[in-house]
């Protein structure tokens, strides 16, 4: 039959030994594979992800490498699956499935429940008199003392995309857009209103003052660095930021120094406001409000502890 050596083989056979066992990362992998193909193609699923394109573009690449095959066409002509990657797909899903049963079928063996509940917290969170989240934690601790608690902190867009990857069970974030891959229970509010500090030129002009007035384009702004409903609310002022941050700690910060606006939660603001150290500008019409829930994975469903904990902090917010 003559010599049928390396060279002549396709890349994906050489790579077709990769895969001697499934790690986490792998499962990781697949999930990211499944959203593209739902979303239609990369672009379409940077949003659902959170992640950029040529990211997406490398763990798919990861995954064909690891399982040896070629999974999807990408180029000028658009996305679409090779007939090995929708035959991947349909594995992938009875893949996932599975595990979420075994999970499943584990939680209904324990007479209590055990393991470890991923929460993820915008950093707003704690300090909102409306959130209940403490009062969540401590009925869930009563009713399943055994499961360990895992709490990260971060943007928004950031929580959604790991609630959808599967590193965290759920999280609690501000609404400013809606997944199609996330199921969204409305828990509490905050109200947000634009501020500037002692010194600022806006600092001693009336609060009665009319918007139209104030011209606030002129004046330097501080807002969060991520997709939120402060983007969305300081666009609609003409508002364009001079600082960045990720946190509110360091907002405040640039707002007391008097040289920039920024939105606060007013209850972030009450104690500076108590000081004199800031004040609100034009806050009838600056001042708006928006909606915390929490954030679960529609398909597969959340487990039996998400369930419950997600449970917990429904009777903390009976008025969302």
């Amino acid at each position: 039959m003559g010599d049928y050596s390396c060279k002549h083989r396709k890349p994906w056979m050489l790579n077709r030994a990769h895969l001697r066992s499934l790690s986490d990362v792998d499962i990781r992998l697949v999930r990211i594979f499944i959203t593209v193909t739902e979303c239609g193609g990369f672009a379409a699923s940077e949003v659902e992800l959170n992640i950029g394109r040529s990211t997406i573009s490398k763990h798919i690449s990861d995954l064909e490498l690891r399982i040896g095959l070629k999974l999807c066409n990408r180029g000028p002509s658009g996305f679409s699956l090779t007939p090995e990657g929708e035959l991947v797909l349909e594995a992938s899903r009875r893949l996932l499935a599975s595990i979420d049963g075994f999970q499943a079928e584990i939680d209904s063996i324990h007479t209590h429940l055990t393991g470890t509940l991923r929460l993820g917290l915008f950093d707003q969170s704690s300090t909102n008199p409306r959130a209940q989240v403490d009062g969540a934690i401590r009925a869930f601790d009563a009713l399943a003392p055994d499961v360990a608690l895992e709490i990260a902190l971060a943007a928004p867009g950031v929580l959604e995309a790991r609630v959808t990857d599967g590193s965290l069970d759920l999280a609690i974030v501000p609404i400013h857009r809606d997944s199609s891959l996330l199921s969204y229970q409305p828990l509490y509010t905050e109200h947000m209103t634009l501020y500037c500090g002692v010194g600022h030129p806006l600092f001693d002009i009336p609060q009665s003052t009319p918007l139209a007035e104030l011209d606030l384009a002129q004046y330097k702004y501080a807002g969060y660095a991520f997709n939120s409903p402060n983007m969305h609310a300081a666009a609609s002022l003409g508002l364009e930021r001079s600082a960045r941050v990720q946190e509110e700690e360091a907002l405040s910060l640039l707002v007391q120094s008097g040289r920039y606006l920024g939105f606060l939660a007013d209850h972030v603001a009450a104690a500076f406001l108590r000081k004199g150290h800031v004040r609100p500008v034009a806050p009838g019409e600056t001042a708006y409000a928006t909606t915390f829930a929490a954030v679960a994975r529609r398909n597969p469903e959340p487990d039996r502890k998400t369930r419950e904990f997600l449970e917990c902090l429904r009777a903390a917010h009976p008025d969302p």
